[in-house]
Parts: C-alpha cells; sequence; structure tokens
C-alpha cells in the first residue's frame, strides 16, 4: 500500500468515526421536565445521567397554573415529563388536550403507596385511560406552639379569642376549604353544585371577616410564617406540613398539628406532555426517583413525603421525627384530598377573598 493510499484509508477511517459520533449524539435524548422547585436537584441529576449516560435532564421551574398555560399554549408541546398537582389535570385534559395517557406497564406502580395512588388515578382518569401518577404528597394543616396553644385543634381554633393577636393564617383558597370543613362542610362535596358552594362560602367569609381582629396578620410566604413563629409573636397559625417540619428541627415547641376536620392533602404527580418526545426517558426518570435511596435525597430537596410504601421511613433523620409526632394512623386516614376544580370556581372563591380582605376587622 503506498502512502497516499494509506493517508486516504486513514481520512476515510477518520471521516466514518466522526460520523459515528455524530449519529450517536443525534440520537441522545433529552428529557425536558417541567416541574416545581427541589423536585430535580443537581444532585439526583448527576446520579440519573450517570446511570443513564444517553439522556440529557433539563429543568424548567414552575407551578400549577404556569405548568397548565405553557402546554395549553404549545398543545402540549415543548416538554416530556410534567408534574402538576392530582386536582390540576383532569379538566385541562378535557378542555384542552395537553397529555396523553400513560403506559402503566412501563411504571413501577406496586412501589406506591396505594391509597395515593388510587386517589391519583381517580382524580386523573378519563375514558378508561389514566393520565397521572403520584409523586410526592403533603399537607397544608396547623403549626402550633405547643406549650403557648395546645388547644389550637382544628381551623377555626385559629379564630379563638384567648389567642387574639397571636395566630396567623394565608389569605388564599386552602383556608376557604379548611374552614368550611372545620363548619361541618364538605366543600369538595359541593364543587359541582355552584349555588351550595357559594352558600358555604359566605358562611366561610362570615366567621374569617369576624375573625380579622383576632389575627395578627396574613403570611404570604414560607419565610414569612417561619419569622413569625420564631420569634414568637405568633404562636398557632396555618402552615405548610413541609415548613412546620423545618420549624420543629429549630424548635421542637413547634408541631405539626393535621386538623381535627382533616389536613387538607396535595398530592404533586408525573404527567406525559401531549406531545413530548421522550417517553421512554420520562419513564425511566419516574422510576429512577422511586427508589428507596432516591427518594431520601429528594425528599430532603423537596420537604415533602414520597408516595411509595414506607415513605415517610425513607425521609431524611431531621423531618422524619417531626412527621411520625404529626401523622398517626388515624390523621393519615382523615386526609382530605383536594377534588379537581370545576371551572369557575376559583374565581367565585377569589371574589370572597377580596370580600374577606376589604372587610374591618371588630
Amino acid at each position: 500500500m503506498t502512502a497516499r493510499t494509506t493517508l486516504i484509508a486513514r481520512l476515510l477511517a477518520a471521516s466514518a468515526c466522526a460520523t459515528a459520533l455524530c449519529i450517536g449524539a443525534a440520537q441522545a435524548e433529552t428529557l425536558r421536565l417541567l416541574t416545581w422547585g427541589g423536585y430535580a436537584p443537581d444532585n439526583v441529576i448527576a446520579l440519573f445521567e450517570k446511570e443513564y449516560p444517553d439522556i440529557k435532564v433539563e429543568v424548567t421551574l414552575s407551578n400549577n397554573e404556569e405548568m397548565v398555560a405553557k402546554l395549553r399554549a404549545t398543545g402540549g408541546a415543548g416538554f416530556d415529563l410534567a408534574q402538576p398537582s392530582h386536582d390540576r389535570i383532569f379538566a385541562a385534559q378535557s378542555e384542552f388536550e395537553i397529555y396523553k395517557p400513560l403506559d402503566l406497564t412501563q411504571i413501577e406502580t406496586g412501589k406506591m403507596q396505594a391509597n395515593l395512588l388510587e386517589a391519583v388515578k381517580a382524580n386523573t382518569t378519563i375514558d378508561g385511560a389514566v393520565y397521572a401518577v403520584p409523586h410526592q404528597w403533603g399537607t397544608s394543616g396547623l403549626v402550633v406552639d405547643v406549650t403557648k396553644a395546645a388547644d389550637v385543634k382544628d381551623w377555626s381554633d385559629l379564630c379563638k379569642e384567648e389567642h387574639k393577636g397571636k395566630t396567623s393564617m394565608r389569605l388564599r383558597r386552602t383556608i376557604l376549604l379548611g374552614m368550611g370543613f372545620s363548619l361541618g362542610y364538605d366543600p369538595f362535596a359541593l364543587y359541582n353544585d355552584t349555588t351550595a358552594y357559594s352558600e358555604m362560602l359566605d358562611k366561610v367569609a362570615d366567621k374569617m371577616i369576624a375573625c380579622k381582629s383576632v389575627i395578627k396578620t396574613y403570611w404570604n410566604g414560607g419565610d414569612d410564617l417561619s419569622t413569625l413563629l420564631l420569634s414568637g409573636e405568633v404562636v398557632a397559625s396555618e402552615s405548610w406540613d413541609s415548613t412546620a417540619f423545618k420549624l420543629y428541627g429549630e424548635n421542637q415547641n413547634l408541631v405539626y398539628v393535621p386538623p381535627a376536620s382533616g389536613a387538607l392533602t396535595w398530592i404533586d404527580t408525573f404527567v406525559i406532555p401531549a406531545k413530548g418526545r421522550a417517553d421512554d426517558a420520562a419513564y425511566k426518570w419516574i422510576n429512577f426517583v422511586m427508589r428507596p435511596e432516591i427518594v431520601t435525597i429528594m425528599s430532603d430537596s423537596t420537604g415533602a413525603i414520597a408516595a411509595v410504601e414506607g415513605g415517610i421511613e425513607l425521609l431524611p433523620e431531621a423531618k422524619k421525627a417531626a412527621v411520625k409526632l404529626a401523622f398517626d394512623d388515624a390523621a393519615i386516614a382523615n386526609m382530605k384530598f383536594f377534588a379537581n376544580i370545576p371551572p369557575g370556581l376559583e374565581d367565585i372563591e377569589g371574589k370572597v377573598l377580596e370580600r374577606i380582605k376589604a372587610a374591618s376587622g371588630n
């Protein structure tokens, strides 16, 4: 073989190698994940990409309203996996068709906590197809300084005169629902009866307007609430459980209390957008983050509990004690799962919240 022939052969081989690399790069998948803050921490992504080097995870942080808006605007394109809460799927899919049915044979559902899986399936089944499975769950309830307000057991107890100027709540739809349950209603059972739901909200509004003279302030975010409780300005408040669990780590007098009428329970899910391009990668991610060792890492990031059997036991040690103190079997059995929100309901609630906000306390 001449030198010229050898050179040509080497160039052809190099070209073929480069072409193969280009083809390999083109075939590498990108998993475009639309999710909440903390639900795709860098350490989990690194472990996933190490196990699946042909998949790159790309994260966009969002919330319920934005997730639906983004997918609605594109007809379900732009993302391969999204994580709306379980009560925000049925209406969006029925109206906009932004998700695709899940292939449950591709998901290790046997590892999931049965009541959470069934709750999500019940909320997200359309024409026999299931559109979501659970990932993380948590509740809204009460956080109480048990040395100063041990008698606060239910939502309406935040209005007790003996704690005047020392309680707080968040002026959003959650407190309307909680107060409704505390007053003896089942708000979710009234969702499809606008008249009955509005009548309930009128009673709730009357209670909360009368309560304004007791409430110290309405909090907006977890940082606001933490400051109020750690400073002692507030001794009892509405709270997300994850915020309360973090506070317990700083002051063990601050305990999360599931309300006697039931803690309001949300479940963040996995759904596959209608025009997602990486279903196989999406199923791999779902199964990966449900592994016990990954659950512990993820729960440390989110502050929530994974929807797997034994999820509480898999929490980081710092959070496990607070959760076990709050949730006995009775409290778990009494959880009130958020129901699908019918169109127009949030507009009605918004007007009631404005009425409460505008009213003067007595």
